[in-house]
C-alpha cells in the first residue's frame, strides 16, 4: 500500500489536495452531455474560461497534464507530417518525467538543453540546436514554473526571448505552464501576459488550484481542432466529461489563493535555512515549492527519514528533496516540517537539535496562539 499521511504534513506535491465540499457539489450538480459530439456544456464553458484567461483563440480539456504535453508537440504539425523534434530544458517535467511517453507513443525525437538557473533554455545552446536542420517540425518548450529550479516563475520577457529565437528558425513554443496560474500569483500579472510569447499552453487546474483532475490545451483555433482529433486517437476523449469540468471551474475561481501557499512556502524556507547543516536552494522569483538538501545524506534516504518522522516529501536527482506547499498546509503542518528536518540533521550529524529562532520562548508563545487560531478556523 501507498505510503500516506496527514495531509498537512504530506508536501510531495499540491496534487495532494482533496476536493472540497463546494467541488462536490459542483460535480454532483454539473450540466453534462457527451463530450466527444462537443456537447457538454460544463467542459464548453471551462475551455472558453481557460481560452480567455490566457488570451488564447481555443482550449482543449484533457484528463491529465501528460496527455496535454503529448498533444501539444504532435498538434504543432500538420497532419500526415513527421513527428516532431522537441527541444525541452534538461531538467522540465517534459524531458525529466514525460519523455518515455513522447518517444513511445508521440514518436517525437526529444532532444535536451541546458538550463540557465531560473529554468530557462541556455540560450547559445538553443540556438545551436536550432540552427541544426531537421526533417521535421521543431518545437521548444518552457516550464513555468520551473520544477527543477525550486519553483522559480519565469516573466513574460524571459518567455519572449526564447520565442522570439524559435520563431526566427520556423520552431513552435509551447509553454508547459502546470503551475502558470502560481508564477501569475507571484509575479502580480494576469495569466495571460505570461501565456502570450506561446504558441501553445498547457495550463493545469489539478496542481494548487485543487481540482482532482484536467489540463487544458491552448492556442489558436486551427491547432486546437488538430489536437482535439488526437485526443480522440490516443484514448484520451471523455463522454459526460461535465463531472471533472465543474470542478475544474471552482478552481479557477481560486486563483488569489495561491499567494497563501507562497507565503507559507516562504516561510518553511526561512525556518528551514535556520537548521544547522540544511542547505535550502534560493530561486529568484519563489512560488509554492522549496528545496533543500543535507549535502551528507542522499535524497532518498533524507526522504525516508523524514518519512519515519511522518512528514513526506519528494526525492530528486539533483540531491535536494522538494517541499510543495498547497491548500491543504497550514503554519502547523510548516513547522512541524521543519523540526522533523531540524531532527533528521541533528541524528546524521550525531549532535542535539539546535533550537531554531522559531522556538524562542516569546516566539513558542505566538505560535501556539496562532495555532490555536488555525485549528478553530479549520
Amino acid at each position: 500500500m501507498a505510503r500516506t499521511g496527514p495531509p498537512h504534513l504530506d508536501f510531495r506535491s499540491d496534487t495532494r489536495t482533496v476536493p472540497d465540499a463546494r467541488m462536490r457539489r459542483a460535480m454532483a450538480e454539473a450540466k453534462v452531455g457527451d463530450d466527444v459530439y462537443g456537447d457538454d456544456p460544463t467542459v464548453a464553458l471551462v475551455e472558453e474560461r481557460v481560452a480567455a484567461l490566457l488570451g488564447a483563440e481555443a482550449a482543449l480539456f484533457t484528463p491529465t497534464g501528460t496527455l496535454a504535453n503529448l498533444l501539444a508537440p504532435l498538434a504543432a504539425g500538420p497532419a500526415g507530417a513527421p513527428a516532431p523534434r522537441v527541444i525541452a530544458g534538461e531538467g522540465s517535467h517534459m524531458a525529466f518525467l514525460e519523455a518515455d511517453g513522447l518517444r513511445r507513443f508521440g514518436g517525437v525525437e526529444l532532444v535536451t538543453v541546458g538550463q540557465r538557473p531560473d529554468g530557462l533554455p541556455e540560450p547559445d545552446a538553443l540556438a545551436a540546436l536550432l540552427a541544426v536542420r531537421a526533417d521535421r517540425p521543431t518545437v521548444v518548450c518552457v516550464e513555468n514554473t520551473a520544477m527543477m529550479c525550486s519553483g522559480n516563475a519565469l516573466d513574460a520577457d524571459a518567455t519572449r526571448a526564447v520565442a522570439e529565437l524559435a520563431h526566427r528558425h520556423g520552431a513552435h513554443l509551447h509553454l508547459d505552464g502546470a503551475r502558470l496560474a502560481n508564477a501569475a500569483v507571484a509575479l502580480g500579472v494576469p495569466p495571460a501576459r505570461l501565456a502570450g510569447p506561446a504558441d501553445s499552453v498547457a495550463f493545469s487546474v489539478s496542481k494548487g488550484l485543487g481540482a482532482p483532475a484536467g489540463a487544458l490545451l491552448c492556442g489558436s483555433r486551427a491547432y486546437v481542432a488538430r489536437a482535439r482529433e488526437l485526443r480522440g486517437e490516443l484514448g484520451g476523449s471523455l463522454h459526460q466529461a461535465g463531472v471533472l469540468a465543474a470542478p475544474a471551474l471552482v478552481a479557477l475561481d481560486r486563483l488569489p489563493d495561491l499567494a497563501a501557499d507562497h507565503d507559507r512556502a516562504a516561510a518553511l524556507a526561512a525556518l528551514l535555512a535556520e537548521v544547522p547543516g540544511v542547505q535550502v536552494m534560493r530561486p529568484p522569483r519563489p512560488t509554492n515549492m522549496v528545496m533543500a538538501r543535507l549535502p551528507a545524506v542522499p535524497a532518498g534516504e533524507c526522504a525516508a527519514l523524514l518519512a519515519g518522522h511522518g512528514v513526506l516529501v519528494l526525492p530528486l536527482p539533483n540531491a535536494h528533496v522538494r517541499f510543495v506547499t498547497h491548500r491543504e498546509h497550514d503554519m502547523i503542518g510548516v513547522r512541524a516540517a521543519v523540526r522533523a528536518v531540524a531532527a533528521v540533521s541533528a541524528a546524521v550529524s550525531g549532535a542535539r537539535p539546535a533550537r531554531t529562532t522559531d522556538e524562542d520562548p516569546h516566539r513558542q508563545r505566538r505560535r501556539k496562539h496562532d495555532d490555536e487560531a488555525t485549528r478553530a478556523r479549520t
